[in-house]
């Protein structure tokens, strides 16, 4: 009899324990052997092995609007012709010497040693300049391109100032049904937001670390939607190289990856409710609902694919905006939680109670 009092009292504390441990933080892994491999901390950050249960995004073209596209290994099969509207260019956009579209290339549909956020999404390469130097008309004619080219998602990991016809192109993109995500810039050399991250409609991404906490890299503001990890990432190089780099750049092209996904996964959606899935799902952090550091939170892949999400229509009429559905529902899981631990914990004491009377 005694000893059946202590295992019911054993199990008791288990069920304590696992209640109020439930959605706690894992531990981060041992520190992997190399840069490289190290650097994909993000593909279980976000779950990507989950998320690909359900799509990896076949179907979906996502423009690389940047220093054009290497054809490297991890890309096989997945990197089309595109265009490079440099002046006096023939090419396709499968030349990258600066190393950096190819990089974004890699986060998004990746499929070798790097892992993508979509590694079946078709990548088109829109060269438009250096990414140090591009030429705001270039940048101009390649949205144009790649929205009149079938993109349904174009990554932006670049930024520039509010220069004519920019914002022309952004909107005739959104009027055209088309996901626009843009890094907001990088600490080291912004001090503001950049554009096109600025503009209404276009999902404006910074950077967090590998804990969840905002990166020291990335800028600030208050038309910030979504983060993504964006320190010590490693992802492709040309010439079959790889490398790792840190900047919102990387979050960025995580985030397309996240909005291809979802594009693969419900078709019907416009690209408004795509943003509006993205949005609602996010695990928010900071104050809550959107803030200047991390928007809405941090982009959660496997609840974009698989949450029920009301539509954007209804989430406005009820009066939580764009992203409150993410916020409304963090909030209720974390009292639904604290509920049900209050009420095992009562439980518990109560057959600790009954067991030690018993026992006297």
């Amino acid at each position: 009899m005694a000893m059946t009092r202590r295992r019911l009292c054993l199990w008791v504390l288990a069920v304590m324990i696992g209640v109020l441990t439930a959605g706690a933080t894992p531990a981060l892994p041992a520190r992997a052997a190399d840069a490289i491999t190290d650097g994909q901390w993000y593909v279980d950050f976000l779950h990507l092995r989950d998320a690909h249960q359900t799509t990896r995004g076949g179907g979906v073209t996502v423009a690389v609007i940047d220093t054009g596209v290497d054809a490297h290994p991890d890309l096989a099969g997945n990197l089309l012709p595109g265009i490079d509207v440099l002046a006096g260019s023939t090419g396709d956009g499968r030349t990258d010497v600066h190393g950096h579209g190819t990089s974004m290339a890699g986060l998004i549909g990746g499929h070798g040693r790097v892992l993508g956020v979509a590694p079946e999404a078709k990548i088109l390469p829109v060269r438009v300049g250096r990414i140090d130097v591009i030429l705001d008309d270039n940048l101009v004619k390649g949205i144009d391109w790649a929205v009149a080219n079938g993109a349904k998602v174009l990554n932006l990991s670049l930024g520039t100032t509010d220069a004519a016809g920019l914002k022309d192109a952004v909107d005739r993109a959104i009027a055209a049904d088309v996901v626009i995500v843009a890094g907001i810039g990088n600490t080291n050399k912004d001090s503001t937001m950049r554009y096109p991250a600025r503009y209404p409609g276009v999902v404006a991404v910074g950077g967090v670390d590998r804990h969840g906490d905002h990166s020291a890299i990335s800028v600030e503001g208050s038309q910030m939607v979504l983060c993504a990890p964006s320190d010590l990432i490693s992802s492709l190089r040309p010439q079959g190289d790889y490398g790792v780099g840190t900047g919102t750049s990387d979050a960025t092209a995580l985030v397309a990856g996240a909005a291809a996904l979802v594009r693969a996964k419900f078709p019907q959606l416009s690209a408004v409710e795509v943003v509006h899935r993205l949005t609602a799902t996010a695990d928010d952090r900071g104050p809550p609902g959107q803030d200047d550091t991390y928007g809405y939170g941090i982009v959660n892949v496997v609840k974009a694919l698989t949450a029920d999400v009301p539509p954007a229509t209804t989430a406005a009429t009820a009066g939580s905006g764009p992203g409150g559905g993410g916020t409304v529902g963090a909030m209720g899981g974390r009292l639904v939680v604290g509920i049900v631990g209050g009420v095992v914990f009562v439980l518990a004491m109560v057959i600790l109670g009954v067991v030690f009377l018993r026992r006297r």
